[in-house]
């Protein structure tokens, strides 16, 4: 059977039929086998783009919660310097109420020495004029007398004088 142009179709048919065995072989042996590995490969990929999607959804979560947490913190912080500023401020003025009472508990028992020392030394001070005053008297009164008698002895020692 030879056809113009030298076609054997038999040749044809042979070589359709290898091709067609080869595409088969070549379909079950490598298109499969490449197209599992293409798609498992595609689907790790998929799958490795979800699970950085969630993992980027999940940090932007943790990091507004971490920011709430901190504003929270931020807040809390800001009322107890508040409180801390209030009991200072407290604490404050009642240490200035207790130190103006014992200011005045001490100026008072400072005022109350004050005022005994002065009597004391009011009464010293009395005693001393008295005990001045005392002598005094009695240098006056020795004296006076003494002068006075001295006075009598030496008229009378002129009179005895005269009279003798």
């Amino acid at each position: 059977m030879n056809l113009p142009l030298n076609i054997d179709w038999q040749q044809i048919l042979l070589h359709l039929l290898n091709f067609v065995i080869l595409f088969g072989i070549l379909f079950f042996f490598l298109y499969k086998p490449v197209k599992d590995f293409m798609d498992k490969r595609e689907e790790s990929y998929k799958k490795q783009r979800d699970d950085a999607k969630n993992a980027l959804d999940e940090a932007e979560r943790i990091k507004a919660e971490y920011e709430g947490k901190i504003a929270g913190a931020e807040e809390e912080i800001s009322a107890m310097k508040a409180e801390a500023g209030a009991k200072t401020a407290e604490e404050r003025t009642r240490m200035l109420e207790q130190t103006k009472t014992e200011a005045a508990g001490i100026l008072e028992a400072a005022k109350k020495r004050g005022e005994i020392e002065h009597d004391k030394i009011i009464a010293e001070a009395q005693q001393e004029i008295a005990d001045i005053v005392t002598t005094a008297t009695e240098k006056i009164v020795l004296s006076a007398d003494v002068s006075k008698s001295y006075d009598e002895f030496l008229k009378s020692a002129e009179g005895n004088a005269k009279n003798e």
